[in-house]
């Protein structure tokens, strides 16, 4: 499949703008549909690929190709498409729970190491709670996997349309930015602290991050 993938990268290099960006449109659409087997999905797409180029150089409309109406095209596509592994879609899960924990952690534990051995401020180590840490842990899991099929549904919705840069940035900045974070604060700072406390150096905050990352790469190759 990365195969497929590194060859449609190249060949659509040899589109002009107006058929690129249509299928740019119709890849980013088929590709966004995450239920469908991912090798079928870029054996299509390069096919595709391959008509639309015969026909750019034959000087023909790609309309002749996807129709007037590329979307609809596309979701007959996506209709075609055979369901992807029950067993990958949790593999690819726990593959991003794990990136996203270890992202996390490991970044909480470098900033945490930096001020208190370069600044000596703050305590050189911290103290958690297991039944507040699970709650925010689980609250930022889903708020985190809100924002991301928040994220991937508006790509997808934008393909096919003209959507202004100045309405991009403020969707973004607003729902995918300042509300998730505000979100993220408002756990942290209400959620009381309860249940069995464990107490950790900083610096061992990125090695659990690290940990999380070996897992998260496992679970990749599984998928």
């Amino acid at each position: 499949m990365k195969s497929l993938i590194a060859q449609n990268n190249e060949k659509r290099k040899l589109l002009n703008k107006e058929n690129k960006k249509i299928y740019e449109d119709m890849l980013m659409y088929v590709r966004l549909s995450y239920q469908k087997s991912g090798a079928e999905t870029e054996e299509v797409l390069m096919e595709l690929l391959d008509h639309l180029l015969i026909l750019q150089g034959e000087g023909r409309d790609a309309s002749e190709l996807f129709g007037d109406d590329p979307k609809k095209y596309a979701n007959e596509i996506v209709g075609e498409l055979p369901q992807t592994i029950t067993k990958k879609l949790l593999m690819l899960f726990f593959m991003g729970v794990c990136y996203f924990l270890g992202v996390a952690t490991f970044i909480n534990g470098l900033i945490s190491t930096i001020v208190y051995y370069g600044f000596g401020r703050l305590e050189s180590f911290e103290t958690y709670y297991i039944g507040s840490l699970s709650i925010n842990t689980l609250l930022s899991l889903v708020i985190a996997f809100l924002v991301v099929y928040g994220c991937l549904r508006y790509i997808r919705w934008s393909c096919f349309k003209n959507v202004s840069k100045t309405f991009e940035f403020l969707f973004a900045g607003l729902f995918l930015g300042a509300l998730p974070f505000g979100i993220f604060l408002g756990l942290f700072y209400f959620v009381p602290s309860f249940g069995p406390a464990i107490t950790l150096e900083v610096y061992w905050l990125m090695l659990v991050g690290v940990g999380f990352f070996i897992l998260a790469r496992v679970f990749q190759k599984k998928a």
